[in-house]
């Protein structure tokens, strides 16, 4: 077994990780130092999935973006669980996320949590090739991104969010329904006007959080911008909601608030828009911003985040292969990375932890090598 040093006592990480029946991985336990995780192992073996079920340990649903019921190993589909013990900057933690043919439920330390409140005990960001479209993708993904950097630094954010939601469908249900009682407008519109207001207070102040974060070694920097129409004060988001109104009910669902901005993206050595850049040079953006929000919520938390880092090694010629290994190492992030190959993590070697993943009759297996 390769020895790893292990982190310093206001790191972040995962200690132990235990999955029940979760996608390929019928069952698994794991004991790890709070180091990087080089995962590798053939296409298709489970290594993204096993990194799925970290990203579980934040608010949301997860890596991938699905209901809980398709996290369910088949063809049992008997339910899953994911358990794990945390060190946090505030002590140890004991996290259950399990799912049982309902709703998902969260446990922390042995009692019933919203997910929500898992941001409060550990931070978590990812990177996956799913992202690689996103400069090019409609707004409400870039908007999404943009609202996971925020919780990461803000973890309120999650809840004000759920209220505006909340307000929003409600009053998208009136218009479609042709409501016109304006009472229980005022009502949605205040709700919306608060919770809203604070949605983009917050998205400023996470966007100026990266831009103050050192820029990373071989990574490009970006300017990002927040693209809104909608006003940014509760008075004037109000008035706004109550103008739109007619125009809302002739159209029949919402069209003004912060649930149609956009994030901005310029590389700035080449002053052009991200959208407009090679594939390349959007992956070396979008790498740069996660270290940019590693470097924030480090210096926020107190402990830098835990890092999920999928097939991003092979996208990566040598020199920002070594650049991105050094800048982990550099944050003492517990990253957790997938390749294909042992190769791929070249210069972790002492410093890391590697797994390798085999499938067999659509089984997981994780070795420590």
């Amino acid at each position: 077994m390769t020895e790893v040093a292990a982190g310093s006592a206001r790191s972040l990480a995962v200690q132990y990780l235990s999955l029940s029946h979760f996608r390929s991985h019928r069952k698994l336990t794991l004991d790890v130092e709070p180091a990087p995780v080089a995962i590798f192992g053939a296409n298709g073996s489970g290594k993204t999935n096993l990194i799925e079920a970290v990203s579980l340990l934040s608010p949301g649903r997860g890596l991938r973006r699905v209901q809980a019921a398709d996290m369910a190993r088949v063809p049992e589909r008997i339910g899953w669980k994911v358990d794990a013990h945390i060190r946090s900057p505030d002590g140890p933690h004991e996290v259950q996320s399990r799912w049982e043919g309902t709703a998902r439920t969260v446990e922390i330390d042995t009692k019933p949590a919203p997910q929500t409140a898992l941001g409060r005990i550990a931070r978590v960001l990812w990177l996956t090739p799913a992202m690689d479209r996103l400069w090019t993708e409609a707004a409400s993904e870039r908007r999404r991104f943009l609202d996971r950097v925020t919780l990461s630094l803000l973890p309120d954010h999650g809840d004000i969010a759920l209220g505006y939601e909340k307000a929003l469908r409600e009053r998208a249900r009136l218009l479609r329904d042709g409501v016109r009682d304006a009472a229980w407008y005022d009502a949605l519109e205040a709700q919306m006007a608060r919770s809203g207001a604070r949605l983009t207070a917050n998205r400023r102040r996470a966007l100026g959080r990266l831009a103050a974060a050192p820029l990373s070694e071989a990574f490009p920097a970006a300017r990002l911008s927040l693209e809104t129409e909608a006003p940014e004060t509760e008075a004037e988001l109000a008035s706004a909601l109550r103008e739109y109104r007619a125009r809302d009910m002739a159209a029949g669902r919402n069209l003004l608030g912060p649930h149609r901005d956009d994030l901005g993206a310029l590389y700035v050595d080449k002053d052009a828009p991200a959208r407009l850049c090679s594939t390349g040079e959007q992956k070396a953006l979008l790498i740069s911003l996660v270290l940019a929000n590693a470097h924030a919520v480090a210096q926020d938390f107190g402990a830098p985040p835990i890092l999920l880092l999928d097939e991003v090694a092979a996208h990566l010629d040598a020199d920002r292969r070594a650049a991105l290994y050094r800048s982990i190492l550099s944050l003492g992030a517990q990253a957790w990375l997938t390749g294909t190959g042992e190769e791929l993590f070249a210069g972790l070697e002492g410093r890391a932890i590697f797994l390798r993943v085999s499938e067999d009759a659509g089984v997981s297996a994780v070795e420590r090598v």
